[in-house]
């Protein structure tokens, strides 16, 4: 009874902070996203506690609460703040956002209807780091290649935008003839 409403308080603090990660009602600033994503992973971490799953929980403080949003954080002041809180909401990616939202909510709603969440799940891997390296490298070894691509091309992604606006600047200084001066 109690791990059912940890489970039900965790995810829904961990959808409340991901709902203001994306689309913060009192504040559009890059920073705020970024430390209410912090705490989404933090209430995702609680979920992994109450799967017996303690090291990803770790993992997921550790990693990805800590050490990957100190690199959001640094892509985050190497991008022109200003112009992101000039942006204008367009049409189709309010569209496209509100169509994400309801498929995905009818994911949510479908699987809970199908799954009582805390029955039925035995923790295989619990506490052997071994066994986890295991499954991750021989029975998961696809998926794990497949996000480790998605990450090095979103990085690198990450890296070619903020060069783009780092250069844009120069080629302006170094062609004097294009700007004459008064």
């Amino acid at each position: 009874m109690a791990t059912d409403l940890l489970f039900y308080l965790f995810a829904g603090l961990a959808l409340v902070c991901g709902f203001l990660t994306v689309a913060n009602p009192f504040d559009r600033s890059p920073v705020s996203s970024a430390l209410f994503l912090v705490l989404t992973m933090v209430w995702l971490s609680g979920l992994f506690v109450l799967l017996h799953a303690f090291f990803i929980a770790a993992v997921q403080i550790l990693v990805y609460a800590g050490a990957v949003m100190v690199l959001f954080l640094f892509v985050i002041m190497l991008l022109d703040l200003k112009e992101e809180e000039r942006r204008r909401w367009n049409r189709f990616g309010i569209v496209t956002g509100v169509v994400a939202v309801i498929a995905l909510f009818g994911i949510l709603v479908v699987t809970l209807l199908r799954v009582r969440p805390g029955t039925g799940l035995e923790a295989e891997l619990e506490g052997s780091t071994h066994a986890l390296g295991m499954a991750l490298f021989q029975q998961y070894l696809l998926p794990f290649e497949i996000v480790s691509v998605l990450l090095l091309v979103a990085m690198l992604g990450v890296i070619l935008l903020s060069r783009r606006e780092l250069k844009a600047p120069a080629r302006a200084a170094a062609s004097p003839a294009d700007n004459p001066e008064p």
